[in-house]
């Protein structure tokens, strides 16, 4: 439990030194780094997390911060280690880009309704001249990035997983003119413009995957300049010269690291990393290239890359207790055919078979999202369910997943496709319970938020092959989650899971939620709970332990009081900890 892990969060541009958040305390905070392996330096002090950059130039630090976990976020200046709050301390603000000269900061605000996310501009270092530049409606507005001289702005509008609009914005006017045809369902991502002007973004138009190219704010034309026809790219950052561009992609839940020359197009790749997952990727100003790489074997740390060499460099190294990582278990990819001959996949972790011989319990622990992905990663506490208890745990990518191309993240879509992610799972027990290595009757079902609700629904239609669900954050009805989540996230849940206003929607989603079907839960139920929740509200979970207690059966259930969407707090995250190893040993373990 005592591990911690460094997250690169971005560089200094006056002193050369590198900002990262890591735990010492109770929660992460911000410290810096001067050069590889030396100490981290706290400069935050708070009681709740917080994430934040440097500007360009000057070097202003910008951070912002919730409460308690309800994900409504204010923006501050950090200086020696006091906080200057730039928003109105009410609403909910999110960060999205900063002007290539440090002037500006964009960001996106609920203020003026509370369900609206407005487009607002301002220079932090004067709160004076914070304005709204846009006025919108819907919660998946954001400024993506500034035109060279900063007097117009990308907007994006994300609709669902598989769309996103951009549009061109006049700062100075407000005009919005739309870029492309947004009859079309594209998806973009990012939003960078070069030094000469040329604007970046990553899209799947004419391909099932997120490429890397430029695209004609003028015109809508998209031009594909990465090489990679499979896969996504999931980020890029452009130097502040434009002589190269640093890009990240995803094959099957690995990242990799490669840096493309934009005037002749050639690829290099970056080998020397740990081979897990990549995040924060940003290049200085002086070029160095900086981000987080996590694998089974490391937890979470921020490394360095020079572009000329692709030399790498660790610059945290983060505890993990006084334990050896090396002895971590690498997962093996498992794929299998669902019932319908869909091919899903995922990872498998296995304990050291001369430690555990036999048939290992296994645990099926289902991600989020579901516009999510499970991508191998520093385990932190399951390594004990591994390494202590020999259990095996396994991580599934269903239907409606990212990372696998935008015809498969949209075939769990809507109330009348999202049991087949259900029927996934039930393929995959059919492989791992038949598994030489695996004790098929001692298999149990874990998940968080959409994971929650899959926990709930695969424990009702396997309860006979399974002993026990530990469902976190968990959709329980659809109707009332949709009804009850915050306004500002709504229609982008609608998109994804259907319309409880529609009466032929509103029924299907009745009949799929697990809490119609709870009398068929025979199996003991740990419900794990933040009670400031916006996205999934706490009453999802209240009424669920109700329904399965009014049976006589039993449900444990767990309330973090000061926790939202997950627990972000150590005290919190080592509570639930030993209350599920409790429950794994009363219930699957069999002590």
């Amino acid at each position: 439990m005592e591990f911690r892990t460094a997250a690169f969060q971005g560089w200094d541009p006056v002193t050369k030194s590198m900002l990262i958040s890591t735990r010492f305390g109770n929660v992460a905070q911000l410290h810096t780094v001067a050069g590889p392996g030396m100490a981290r330096r706290q400069i935050s002090f708070e009681a709740e997390p917080l994430g934040g950059n440097y500007l360009p130039g000057d070097g202003t630090l910008v951070v912002q911060k919730d409460k308690g976990g309800n994900e409504f976020f204010q923006l501050y200046t950090l200086n020696n280690g006091k906080l200057t709050l730039l928003t109105d301390g009410k609403s909910r603000n999110g960060l999205s880009a900063v002007s290539k000269d440090g002037k500006w900061v964009g960001y996106s605000s609920t203020r003026r309704n509370g369900a609206d996310s407005d487009l607002y501009i301002m220079d932090p270092r004067d709160p004076s001249t914070n304005r709204m530049v846009k006025e919108v409606k819907g919660g998946g507005w954001a400024i993506a990035g500034f035109a060279p001289g900063n007097a117009h702005a990308v907007v994006v509008n994300r609709i669902s997983v598989a769309k996103s609009d951009l549009y061109w914005l006049d700062l100075a006017s407000g005009a919005m003119t739309p870029i492309g045809d947004h009859k079309k369902m594209i998806a973009y991502g990012g939003g960078q413009f070069a030094p000469d002007g040329t604007l970046w973004v990553t899209s799947d138009e004419g391909s099932d995957f997120q490429r890397l190219g430029t695209l004609d704010p003028k015109t809508g034309k998209f031009t594909a300049r990465s090489p990679e026809k499979k896969w996504d790219i999931e980020g890029f950052d452009i130097a502040d010269d434009g002589s190269f561009i640093a890009y990240t992609i995803n094959e099957a839940g690995i990242a990799k690291l490669r840096l493309m020359d934009p005037k002749t197009g050639a690829v290099r790749e970056v080998t020397d990393l740990p081979k897990g997952t990549i995040g924060s990727v940003q290049i200085a100003p002086w070029g160095t290239i900086g981000l987080t790489v996590t694998s089974a074997k490391v937890p979470a740390d921020a490394f360095s890359v020079d572009p000329a060499s692709l030399a790498v460099t660790r610059w945290t190294h983060s505890e993990t207790g006084g334990l050896d990582p090396a002895v971590n278990v690498e997962p093996e990819f498992v794929e299998v055919k669902s019932f319908d001959g869909e091919l899903v996949s995922g990872f498998l972790y296995r304990p050291d078979a001369a430690k555990f011989p036999g048939k290992r319990p296994l645990i099926v622990n289902i991600h989020g999202g579901p516009e999510s992905q499970f991508t191998p990663g520093f385990r932190g506490r399951t390594n004990y369910l591994l390494n202590e208890l020999g259990v095996a745990v396994f991580y599934p990518n269903v239907r409606g997943s990212t990372g696998f191309g935008k015809r498969f993240v949209s075939l769990d879509n809507g109330p009348f496709l999202r049991e087949n992610s259900v029927l996934d799972i039930g393929a995959f027990l059919d492989k791992l319970q038949a598994d030489p290595a695996i004790d098929g009757t001692r298999t149990a079902v874990a998940g968080g938020s959409y994971g929650g609700y899959m926990c709930y629904a695969v424990a009702i239609r396997y309860g006979d092959r399974l002993k026990a669900a530990d469902c976190i954050v968990a959709i329980s009805n659809f109707v009332t989650f949709l009804e009850n989540t915050q306004s500002y996230r709504r229609d982008l849940r609608r998109v994804e899971y259907g319309d409880e206003r529609d009466p032929k929607q509103r029924a299907k989603l009745m009949e799929i939620s697990p809490l119609t079907k709870i009398d068929k839960l025979s199996i003991p139920l740990l419900v794990v709970t933040g009670a400031n929740d916006p996205r999934v509200p706490k009453s999802e979970a209240d009424q669920a332990v109700e329904a399965v207690r009014a049976k006589g059966r039993s449900a444990w259930h767990l309330v973090g009081m000061n926790e939202g969407h997950g627990f972000g707090k150590k005290e919190n995250q080592d509570y639930q900890f030993w209350v599920e190893l409790m429950f794994w040993r009363a219930n699957l373990l069999g002590n």
